[in-house]
């Protein structure tokens, strides 16, 4: 469950953050990477200070999806998320599990899980986790950083598409589907106190904790940490690499998640030989 929400977080109103920051940099290029929260309560204050520099000096902002791919992505939920065949959840969770899902659905709308892929149910199971922290997408970190570099006149791109994204649970095994299933409900009870603990470690830029959180999590369903963050972070690694034949200031803002451990973007940079320098 922490995986799932490593892009959410849950802070004091008003908390000052300093998330973790790093710099690639040669003669002509510079390129910023911004580990992120896609969701945060009002007030979080996380954009001054170098990274109000970084912002400034950016030519184009990168994210995981661009803003039309994300404005698509519930659609492209809906077509890939219903199973063919429809399959009660009390024939896919018992015990400890299924009471989690049954706590969670109680406190909002049904998730009509039955007629829903394993992915799917943990992907709204987090969405939920999400609402009852009283997190805001639109006070996260990519929506605020979107609406800054619009204001500026500065293109902002993605690395994805919302397809994509999906596609990588929509392509897991069953067997890693319901795995993961299994273990989102069977923690649904603490998910708000993990999330917490992520946003903690996010907020002072600890990425020995969030390392530690976030292992403990995807290491428990080992053939998703792969299709999830290996691979994904090997991609976004190459096309940090490319974009460094080309002079400019990028700010790269993705999930923090993404940058922390010996599988992280920036340690993937590093053994590539790219000169990699954290500066927050």
């Amino acid at each position: 469950m922490a995986l799932l929400l490593a892009g959410c977080g849950t802070a004091e109103p008003g908390q000052q953050a300093r998330p973790a920051m790093w710099l690639v940099e040669d003669d002509d290029t510079r390129i910023y990477i911004l580990g992120t929260m896609h969701a945060l309560p009002r007030g979080t204050d996380w954009n001054d200070g170098k990274v109000a520099a970084a912002i400034s000096a950016a030519d184009e902002l990168v994210l995981e999806l661009p803003p039309a791919e994300l404005a698509a992505a519930g659609e492209v939920f809906q077509e890939l998320a219903p199973r063919q065949t429809p399959l009660a959840i009390e024939a896919r969770l018992a015990g400890k599990a299924l009471i989690g899902y049954r706590a969670l659905e109680a406190s909002g709308r049904s998730f009509s899980g039955d007629g829903f892929d394993d992915w799917a149910v943990m992907v709204l199971m987090g969405q939920r986790v999400a609402q009852n922290a009283e997190l805001s997408p639109a006070d996260g970190v990519e929506t605020q950083l979107t609406e800054t570099f619009n204001a500026a006149g500065k293109p902002v791109g993605g690395l994805e598409t919302a397809r994509e994204q999906l596609m990588l649970f929509e392509t897991l095994d069953a067997a890693t589907q319901r795995a993961l299933l299994v273990r989102t409900a069977e923690e649904a009870d603490i998910a708000v106190k993990e999330v917490g603990a992520l946003t903690a470690a996010w907020s002072r830029g600890d990425i020995a904790t969030l390392e530690k959180v976030i292992n403990e999590d995807i290491d428990a369903v080992p053939a998703a940490r792969k299709a999830i963050l290996t691979d994904r972070n090997r991609r976004w690694s190459a096309w940090v690499k490319q974009r460094m034949g080309q002079p400019g200031t990028v700010l790269m803002a993705v999930g923090a998640g993404h940058l922390v451990g010996s599988d992280g973007v920036p340690t993937m940079l590093e053994a590539e030989g790219l000169k990699v320098t954290r500066v927050q």
